[in-house]
């Protein structure tokens, strides 16, 4: 099979970009040919603001490359993962016009939300969930931009009333039941939507021993929760040691609150590590704490952690909260409760051979749900399912 891939990374790189670029080796590893089309916001440096906004709701340029890469490539599939801002929906006409059936992963909200997380000022908001999104104009919530958030509305806007979503796309891939039904709330065909969760390489089996304290792993930024587990790394310290040589917890990342962080975590934090390195520290680790405040797709984070046998304390909303089984492989607190997470963190800290338990059943769920063959097979049927829709018989072919 040969299998077109795009994507437009972000200036810094992410989730959705380790995954898009873990897929494509995935595939090639099989013995797929396999093209990725790649864009990056770094672009965005040279471009003006109005060429920009431009063509983030239709790219000539989107269709001139897609133009010569099936003609040179010729594609059974395009599979798209992030179009936004420089790639476009233009690519999914094009690739109607060519008759390549297209596969679309959600990785956020965007589809229904311009501003991707479906969240506002540090709460969750469903607001524009299946309805024309002018609140994100009003409320500056794409960057605290009203232009930015003009731009995101009106591309939204423009191909939803022109069809793109609903009827120049074969498949969505979801990363959750969770995901799932927000979308099919937003307005997307139901039929068309599948859930394949991500997967995680695996690495050397885990080993339950002289294993302590607990890790955060991720961007340091309010939606991610840094700001609660800050507050509630405050009221553990009159009990727990936060700066000793053995720390209760670990932060690991970079981000507009790494000051607040530095604050109170002291030598715990640890800033930007290498993979490798955040690997040793993850086997090393009681738990991973993920205290989202925001709806999270999936968390992948979480299924590194269930690969190097470690449970995860996470919030009890989105797709961590399908993630986790409580009690089972993690804990799940109430989101933004800091006094919640903090009992959760400390019942880990003194509980470590029920923690350990739960690590067991993590690494077992990773076995039994995210792995890349799993993974592959998924992917594979859903390809399959894909194509024969713009063959002329299947039913996308009459939309």
């Amino acid at each position: 099979m040969k299998i077109l891939i795009a994507h437009n990374s972000y200036q810094h790189r992410g989730g959705e970009d380790v995954v898009a670029h873990a897929e494509a080796n995935l595939l090639k590893h099989h013995g797929h040919q396999v093209t990725m089309y790649q864009r990056s916001n770094d672009e965005l440096r040279d471009t003006s603001k109005v060429t920009a906004a431009a063509n983030s709701i239709w790219s000539q340029q989107t269709v001139r490359d897609i133009v010569a890469l099936c003609d040179s490539f010729q594609p059974d599939v395009i599979h798209c993962h992030n179009t936004f801002p420089l790639i476009s929906p233009s690519l999914y006409w094009q690739a109607s016009r060519e008759k390549i059936p297209v596969i679309q992963t959600l990785h956020n909200f965007r589809l229904l939300c311009p501003q991707a997380m479906l969240l506002r000022e540090q709460k969750t908001c469903e607001q524009c969930v299946g309805k024309i999104p002018w609140r994100a104009v009003a409320h500056k919530c794409y960057r605290d931009s009203a232009l930015q958030s003009t731009v995101a509305t009106a591309m939204l806007g423009v191909h939803r009333l022109i069809g793109s979503y609903r009827n120049k796309v074969s498949r969505y891939i979801v990363l959750s039941e969770f995901s799932r039904e927000k979308f099919i709330a937003g307005g997307l065909p139901e039929d068309r939507i599948q859930i394949k969760p991500n997967f995680v390489l695996p690495n050397r089996i885990p080993k339950w021993i002289d294993r302590r304290g607990g890790v955060f792993i991720g961007r340091l930024s309010a939606e991610k929760g840094l700001d609660i587990l800050i507050e509630a790394a405050k009221s553990l310290r009159a009990v727990h040691s936060l700066c000793s040589a053995n720390p209760l917890i670990k932060i690991i990342g970079a981000g507009p609150l790494e000051t607040p962080v530095k604050q109170v975590f002291e030598d715990a934090y640890l800033g930007f590590r290498p993979a490798s390195e955040v690997t040793e520290l993850l086997h090393s680790a009681l738990f991973l704490i993920a205290p989202s405040t925001c709806y999270e797709t999936f968390g992948l984070v979480a299924v590194e952690a269930f690969s190097c046998g470690v449970p995860v304390i996470a919030s009890r909303h989105g797709g961590l909260g399908e993630l986790i089984n409580d009690g089972v492989t993690g804990l799940l607190f109430t989101p933004g409760d800091a006094v919640d997470l903090a009992k959760k963190i400390s019942w880990a800290h003194t509980h470590p051979e029920r923690m350990l338990e739960m690590g067991r059943a993590a690494y077992a769920e990773y076995l039994d749900k995210y792995t890349p063959e799993k993974n592959y097979r998924m992917l594979i049927d859903i390809y399959q399912q894909a194509m024969p829709t713009i063959s002329g018989v299947g039913h996308a072919a009459q939309i």
